[in-house]
């Protein structure tokens, strides 16, 4: 339990990816403050799960990641309650797909903000104490689409191709004060989510759920698998560990080979 003590905040970390990181990290003794949308009596046994399981504190903030003023209340009583937030894990995100010029605004504002703009918001509210305890983690979830672009996805690649770019720069204005900043960069991950686009594409098409795997999804994947959470819960402890001090400002790709090509 080589971060025992240490607070981790995960945005969008009610289900999927962002779940996933936080059960790895508190399993390493870590306290966490989960963020996320869902019903508030499974997120509050979500809460208590993750603390009987893992025998340390979970707080839940409910902070909509368009809103700058609450994303600040989220971070603030996280410092509040535990010393400060010694891992921040930027995850929440949201998708939309359609050719520019049909493009929704309303939709390209709302991807733009909660993919890319939050993990600014949370990064400001979090260095200073990080930087006045001498250790910090950020873990930004970028995607290989914040590496390679796709049609139809512009709003979302716009924003993971910002957020790798942030990664960097933060990286490098922290480089001398024992914080890191990384991007990881999954392919597509096998989350329920995606259970339900498999489902929903093989209907639409007329084919099994295995041909949309095969065709579609696992396409642009070298390796024809789905990333799992766990590895991605495994790279986050690891990027936290002091074996990852001196890994900063990369674009960590785990993706099946996707940008390999």
């Amino acid at each position: 339990m080589m971060l025992a003590g240490k607070t981790a905040l995960i945005t969008g970390s009610t289900s999927g990816i962002g779940l996933g990181i936080a059960q790895a990290l508190a399993a390493q003794g870590t306290n966490i403050v989960l963020n996320g949308l869902g019903d508030a009596k499974e997120i509050e046994a979500l809460r208590l799960q993750i603390e009987a399981t893992h025998k340390i504190k979970a707080l839940y903030h409910g902070a909509d990641m368009t809103k700058p003023e609450q994303i600040r209340d989220m971070c603030k009583k996280s410092v509040a309650l535990f010393g400060a937030v010694d891992i921040l894990v930027n995850n929440a995100g949201i998708q939309f797909v359609s050719p520019i010029d049909e493009f929704p605004e309303e939709k390209w504002d709302a991807i733009i903000a909660i993919n890319m703009t939050s993990a600014f918001h949370t990064t400001k509210a979090c260095l200073p104490e990080m930087k006045q305890k001498g250790w910090g983690r950020v873990i930004n979830i970028a995607s290989a689409h914040g590496l390679v672009a796709s049609p139809y996805k512009s709003a979302y690649i716009a924003a993971k191709h910002g957020v790798v770019g942030m990664t960097k720069t933060v990286a490098l204005e922290t480089a001398t004060d024992n914080i890191t900043c990384n991007a990881i960069c999954p392919g597509y991950v096998n989350t329920p989510l995606v259970q339900n686009q498999i489902r929903d594409q093989a209907k639409h098409h007329g084919i099994s759920e295995a041909e949309v795997v095969e065709k579609i999804m696992m396409q642009p994947q070298p390796t024809k698998k789905f990333v799992e959470i766990e590895q991605l819960g495994a790279l986050a402890v690891f990027l936290c560990s002091d074996a990852a001090s001196n890994i900063t400002g990369t674009a960590l790709p785990v993706d099946g080979g996707w940008t390999a090509r």
